[in-house]
């Protein structure tokens, strides 16, 4: 995931670095060092799901590589200046402190990757439900005989081990209580180690007034999150509906739970882009009107990626995974006789087994048709090479999205490909993000200052 922003932001610097070699402006050079140690440092945060989009690097380093070498010196300039037309930067206080607020972002959409991965993880060993109690500012863990008791005593009065882990032993309870800490501790890791960054820039002045309301909603979204965990938890603690039922979290809860993971690490990472890459690439207007015609398409490409990961969360919340496994029928059919079942008709979208997992099957068809489509309109359009670069990864990560999905459908949900297949869902949505930001529009200042085409001497 990081590992393609790497890519993109790099190819970005080296342009950059073209210019500065004819202008030789000292804070031009001091911005490309801002985005060069940026990129690092977010490329080397999460390697989750670098494998997967790692030809994305490959693309890019065969694509007229001459073309990056040299953007406008307009460009350069609007970059370099926070005072030029129609360019807001988020960060004051010069190219050092772009960097840092820039490295903290990225750090921090990571460790949110990360905590999704590990919910997931949380969640296909049926860990969540182990801790039945739940304290904003935390507690330590058992750290005594008579302690693990106490806690294994509560565990054995909630529905879940009374219907499911009947017979548990201690050293097994102890593996599902440590997952659920970890997850738990994990989160407050996080707030602490955004807070904190956040305080210091603020103070230091670093942060727009623009930024910091960005920034302060992300983290009272982030401080939700507990409590919509355990809001999520608490009704996977109540009795469920029949004796042949056996306990789970509200697939509502669930799915509000994980959209809202979602919704911050995108937050996160579109900010952090905004700070280190202010410009998109743009060495021409031809590429300028390209990029607007990719975007139409792209929108409501990402859109149709979005509402299928949220579908994901229903089939979690449904273990919905754990039927219906076989592909392309499901069973001996191709549509279930009993998908509207429920009543009222709206249920079966979100709670009925069969329907949740047809309508993630057909949407899942539909993103890797959308995401086919847009690459079959745009290849022939005159963008720049770091967007068709970005096109084809997205490309090749739905496919490896899509199998995924199908494998951990024919076998029955493990944990290893289970945590895979959400883990790849954000990485399609980050690809998608980085698509939008790229493709964004330039500020007037650099539009200005744009050629009508590429010059084919650049070198």
């Amino acid at each position: 995931m990081f590992r393609a922003v790497g890519s993109v932001l790099k190819r970005n610097t080296q342009a950059f670095n073209g210019i500065a070699r004819g202008s030789a402006t000292s804070s031009h050079r001091a911005f490309t060092s801002k985005i060069t140690a940026a990129t690092i440092t977010s490329a080397s945060s999460s390697r989750l799901a670098g494998n997967s989009i790692y030809g994305l690097r490959s693309l890019l380093k065969g694509q007229n590589a001459s073309l990056y070498r040299k953007m406008s010196t307009a460009a350069a300039a609007s970059i370099s200046s926070e005072s030029k037309e129609g360019l807001k930067l988020l960060v004051t206080g010069g190219p050092q402190a772009r960097k840092w607020v820039g490295t903290w972002l990225f750090g921090s959409a990571a460790w949110v990757f990360s905590m999704v991965v590990l919910g997931g993880v949380t969640r296909l060993t049926r860990s969540g439900l182990s801790m039945t109690d739940w304290k904003f500012t935390g507690e330590f863990p058992p750290l005594s005989d008579e302690a693990w008791g106490l806690e294994f005593e509560k565990y054995k009065q909630s529905p879940e081990y009374k219907r499911v882990n009947k017979g548990m032993n201690l050293e097994d309870f102890k593996f599902i209580y440590w997952m659920e800490y970890a997850h738990r501790m994990w989160g407050r890791g996080l707030g602490i180690m955004f807070a904190l960054p956040f305080s210091y820039f603020l103070r230091k002045g670093y942060i727009t007034l623009r930024l910091g309301v960005k920034l302060s909603g992300l983290f009272a979204l982030g401080a939700g999150q507990g409590f919509i965990g355990w809001w999520m938890v608490k009704s996977g603690l109540e009795e469920p509906p029949s004796e042949y039922s056996q306990p789970r979290v509200s697939p509502y809860r669930l799915a509000a739970h994980l959209t809202s993971a979602f919704a911050i690490y995108c937050g996160l990472f579109w900010t952090a882009l905004s700070v280190v890459m202010p410009e998109p690439p743009a060495e021409s207007l031809a590429w300028v009107r390209g990029a607007a015609k990719v975007k139409k398409l792209a929108l409501p490409v990402s859109l149709i990626v979005g509402i299928t990961a949220i579908s994901g969360a229903f089939v979690a919340g449904n273990d919905a995974g754990r039927a219906f496994n076989t592909f392309p029928k499901m069973g001996d059919t191709w549509i279930p006789d009993n998908i509207f079942e429920m009543k009222p008709l709206l249920r079966n979208f979100f709670e009925n087994t069969a329907t949740v997992q047809l309508d993630h099957r057909l949407l899942a068809t539909t993103t890797l048709l959308a995401i086919g489509t847009m690459w079959w309109f745009t290849r022939r359009l005159d963008i720049h090479p770091a967007v068709k670069a970005l096109i084809g990864s997205t490309v090749g990560m739905t496919a490896v999205q899509v199998t995924l999905g199908v494998s951990t459908l024919l076998s029955y949900v493990p944990v290893s490909l289970g945590s895979a297949h959400q883990a790849g869902a954000l990485t399609l949505l980050t690809l998608m993000l980085l698509l939008n930001h790229t493709l964004r529009k330039p500020s007037p200042s650099l539009l200005k200052s744009l050629p009508q085409v590429v010059k084919s001497n650049f070198s």
